[in-house]
């Protein structure tokens, strides 16, 4: 063989080997990561059972401390949370020092403060369990309950971006009324022999008070996230008009997300992911009103999308508002890794994961039988969703890797 030869021949097993090891490589890193996935999910169902006790690890800490010590700009807390049982369990029966009205808002609330000076945010039971919300996907007072739900789905999909929530019964007129601020206290009047309020707010009316069961009150705390994280608000880009007869731009174009991926913070970053996963997460719960989200301030779009207010959730399980997942189907990207959670998750695995993850919280049930029913047929539209994206363009293209090492130093 000549020289020449043996040189061309060379190079060619040369590209060859590299081209091999290249692609080993690549599916090694992705074995790698699938099987990380599945670890992941595999914690996240053994830790689901959070018993509500005053026992902490750290005894040196008040759990406001530890909650606190949890944020990082990615997760609101660890997916290792051996004290999560103590910090709700502080949220539920922590002693109330103060009582206001809840900060602006159209939907009834009051800002509480639990002794330790740790802010929560109280959301009043409005509903029955199996109420039906009939109407737009976004009717209706808010719902407690579904904020309790929606945390714990929260961490069944490994999100980790909403804050601890957990439900609580409080008594009026002896752990309120006598903490409550004078612009709260007006609001407090009595209904047959219930104890009721309706604050302040955009939607609050005389007429439409909250009432409690005589002077017990079912609902739900939202911890409040530390002050040295202040949050800076958006304005969502699949956000509604709420007007009758004016359509957003998303509800006629079909290039939309074209559009979006050439603004920031969407054109770099993880921040259209998020979008991404919270379009899933709000399509499961029925979740049709988040116009407007949260991250944290001065980010420039790499911290995550806060899930904040989830109570227009859980409303009509009949109803399955695909408009919801617009950005899913427009875009056709999704994280390999909430890809894989999804696909875990079948099987009615969703439904008996939530329902255990619930179990413990002290206003169990937390969602009537329909309402979990409903999260299996849900995902299975959320699955069928993204294959018709495969199908089109390619799983190449549609399964994104975005996988972003936290710290929590």
């Amino acid at each position: 063989m000549k020289l020449k030869q043996r040189v061309v021949l060379l190079a060619i097993l040369l590209i060859i080997f590299i081209f091999t090891k290249v692609f080993l490589i690549d599916n090694l890193d992705t074995s790698a990561a699938h099987r990380e996935d599945q670890r992941a999910f595999q914690r996240m169902l053994s830790g689901l059972r959070v018993a509500l006790e005053p026992r902490l690890e750290h005894t040196l800490q008040s759990p406001w401390e530890i909650a606190a010590q949890w944020v990082v700009p990615r997760e609101v807390y660890p997916e290792d949370t051996p004290e999560l049982g103590a910090v709700m369990h502080a949220m539920s029966t922590k002693k109330i020092i103060k009582a206001d009205v809840g900060y602006k808002g159209t939907q009834l609330k009051a800002l509480l403060i639990l002794e330790g000076g740790q802010k929560v945010v109280f959301k009043p039971k409005r509903y029955a369990r199996d109420y039906i919300v009939e109407g737009e996907p976004y009717a209706g007072y808010d719902r407690h309950n579904a904020e309790v739900a929606a945390f714990h789905l929260d961490r069944i999909l490994g999100f980790r971006r909403a804050p601890l929530v957990v439900g609580r019964f409080v008594n009026l007129r002896t752990e309120i009324k006598p903490v409550a601020t004078e612009q709260l206290l007006g609001t407090f009047m009595t209904v047959g022999n219930n104890t009721c309020f309706y604050g302040k707010c955009y939607y609050c009316r005389e007429t439409e008070p909250a009432c409690a069961d005589g002077d017990i009150m079912e609902g739900s705390v939202t911890l409040w996230l530390p002050d040295v994280w202040p949050l800076q608000k958006h304005r969502h880009p699949w956000g509604r008009t709420y007007r009758e007869g004016k359509l957003a731009r998303w509800e006629y174009d079909e290039s939309y997300c074209d559009a979006v991926k050439k603004t920031s913070p969407y054109d770099s970053g993880p921040r259209l992911l998020d979008i991404i996963d919270t379009a899933i997460f709000d399509y499961l719960i029925g979740n049709a009103d988040r116009h407007h989200y949260e991250s944290f301030q001065d980010d420039e779009g790499a911290s995550m999308l806060i899930l904040l207010d989830n109570a227009k959730s859980f409303g009509n399980p009949a109803l399955d508002e695909r408009s919801i997942l617009a950005p899913l189907y427009q875009c056709c990207i999704i994280r390999v890794s909430t890809w894989n959670r999804l696909n875990y998750l079948k099987n009615g695995v969703l439904k008996s994961a939530l329902k255990t993850a619930m179990s413990h919280d002290p206003i169990s049930p937390v969602l009537s039988t329909p309402h979990l029913d409903a999260l299996d047929q849900r995902l299975l539209s959320i699955l069928a969703t993204v294959k018709q994206c495969t199908d089109q363009f390619g799983p190449d293209v549609v399964l994104v890797e975005d996988r972003m090492t936290l710290s929590h130093l």
